[in-house]
């Protein structure tokens, strides 16, 4: 029992540090990591964790300068659901569209890719917050632009991870990439209407209740 615990573990290290080779080698690493399964769960969501938890300190541990925190108007939830929510519609959204048009990924491989190519996120944004609080004002640019470029690489990653799980060219990957984002829009409009229909109906059964109680 002992050997197969350390044996899982060792695994879910190796494919916790296989997030490193995916962030340097995009091609082969996203191509491995679906193809040889290379990738798991477990090291999916300690990267998503991680990456919320980075998002999070930083509204704590960031230098005044650099980021506002209104503690009052903050939601913690909320502030968490803003990646959650955009993730889990990415997620959907680029399987359910791909799979319609020859895609190879399934969507549990959709979303062990997005959550590896999240990476570079928490292994800039940590230091970056420590190094907030060092600097000045002067050395704004250089913050905001090394912050950038956390979330473009992370963008570039997702992009060139789809392309790979799926199997698709460049021009293919691109044209599903912007759609998949059109979906995302799609799914959060009827998501209105469904809360918008259910808090109508909502309201009129309880006017409907409060009218029968006041008519006894």
């Amino acid at each position: 029992m002992i050997a197969i615990t350390k044996e899982k573990y060792d695994h879910y290290l190796d494919s916790l540090k296989f997030a490193l080779y995916c962030i340097s080698h995009p091609l082969d690493g996203f191509w491995d990591l679906t193809h040889e399964k290379r990738g798991t769960y477990a090291a999916a969501n300690t990267i998503l964790f991680l990456t919320l938890l980075i998002r999070v300190m930083k509204l704590k541990y960031t230098s005044f300068i650099f980021y506002r925190v209104y503690w009052e108007d903050l939601n913690v939830f909320l502030y968490i659901a803003s990646v959650l929510f955009p993730l889990c519609l990415w997620v959907v959204g680029n399987w359910g569209l791909t799979t319609l048009f020859d895609g190879k990924g399934r969507l549990g491989q959709v979303y062990i890719a997005t959550c590896y190519a999240l990476t570079p996120y928490p292994l800039i944004q940590f230091p970056l917050m420590i190094f907030s609080n060092f600097v000045t004002v002067d050395e704004a640019e250089f913050y905001s632009m090394v912050s950038a470029i956390s979330l473009f690489w992370a963008a570039v990653l997702i992009v060139t991870a789809m392309g790979q799980i799926h199997e698709f060219s460049a021009g293919k990957n691109i044209l599903f990439t912007v759609a998949s984002l059109f979906a995302m829009l799609v799914m959060i409009f009827i998501l209105m209407i469904f809360f918008s229909m259910i808090s109508q109906g909502v309201s009129y059964f309880i006017s409907l209740g409060k009218e029968f109680l006041f008519r006894l």
